[in-house]
């Protein structure tokens, strides 16, 4: 497979959705955001929906309003990808088909997040991928957990579900080293044009160099330029460069992650920053989520401004 030329491979950012003071989605925000990330030179797709963009406090419809307006944005320079997440079948096909109808090149299928409590089949998570191949007929990129809840999936279902015609990429968040090379091969070895792509933000080169055909990362959103560097170093087994480009990301990682996974307030201290620097429109989460303190805001800026970013915000 070249990385360079396959449609689904390469770098693709897990976005941010922008909200006016109210709540209610920023929809000009939201457009000229996209608009600059599809304009850096090796994004091949947004993927908006994720957890980064707040999804879980999103109604069905705004899902569907959030996709309209990155495909109307953006859709002709790159692929425009949705997040699916639905706690049955239905609901997801309902979700795929409105994503579908309003531009959407493909959705990324989280699993129910009922599993995550009482875990499921290999039966019923190969059929849930089935059944929205089957109905909503869009490619679907296969969204992986971490391996320690029980909604990740084993290999033997994933082995199962690249059988699919309309599963064209893994998002591998398995996070768990000792598997992501062995799973790598044996997925590669059955299904080679299905594309391996890490969200591990935390172990981004790591995963990379094990064996990966590209990253579908919330950090792609946040610092789109640092991230094609570093993945494209990588893929291209610039071992030095990649290296390079790593060591600029690593104190802004270090910010928004502070040593963790990608979490909610990790995703708050993300759009924080980019707020900050004056490359968002607003800082507003959606409720459940609270807005930052004041201190927190504080740290954020003191701590951006200490490795050379300019905040322009206040």
């Amino acid at each position: 497979m070249n990385w360079q030329h396959h449609p689904w491979t390469g770098v693709f950012p897990a976005t941010l959705c922008p909200f006016h003071e109210d709540e209610s989605i920023d929809s000009e925000g939201l457009a000229i955001y996209m608009r600059g990330l599809a304009a850096v030179d090796g994004i091949k797709g947004v993927v908006c929906n994720g957890h980064t963009g707040e999804i879980m406090s999103l109604r069905d419809s705004e899902r569907a309003e959030v996709t309209r307006i990155t495909a109307e944005a953006v859709g002709d320079k790159v692929k425009v990808i949705s997040g699916v997440s639905g706690e049955g079948s239905a609901s997801a096909i309902d979700q795929a088909i409105a994503a579908k109808e309003v531009g959407a090149d493909g959705i990324l299928l989280m699993p129910p997040h009922h599993w995550l409590r009482f875990g499921r089949t290999f039966e019923t998570a190969v059929g849930f991928f089935q059944d929205v191949a089957e109905v909503a007929d869009i490619p679907i990129i296969v969204h992986q957990y971490p391996a320690w809840t029980k909604a990740g999936y084993s290999l033997d279902e994933m082995l199962e579900m690249v059988k699919i015609p309309q599963v064209v990429c893994i998002k591998m968040g398995t996070r768990d080293m000792a598997r992501w090379r062995w799973d790598y091969e044996q997925l590669k070895e059955t299904a080679p044009d299905v594309p391996i792509l890490t969200c591990h933000d935390e172990y981004l080169l790591a995963s990379l160099l094990e064996g990966c055909d590209g990253a579908l990362i919330g950090f792609a959103g946040f610092v789109p330029e640092l991230m094609v560097e570093v993945v494209h170093a990588a893929l291209s087994a610039d071992l030095v460069g990649a290296r390079k480009a790593r060591q600029l990301v690593d104190p802004l990682a270090r910010i928004v992650y502070n040593f963790g996974e990608p979490s909610s307030d990790a995703h708050q201290r993300m759009k924080c920053a980019r707020w900050l620097m004056g490359r968002f429109p607003s800082m507003t989460m959606r409720r459940p989520l609270r807005q930052l303190l004041a201190l927190e805001v504080a740290k954020i800026r003191q701590s951006l401004e200490a490795i050379g970013y300019q905040c322009t915000n206040e």
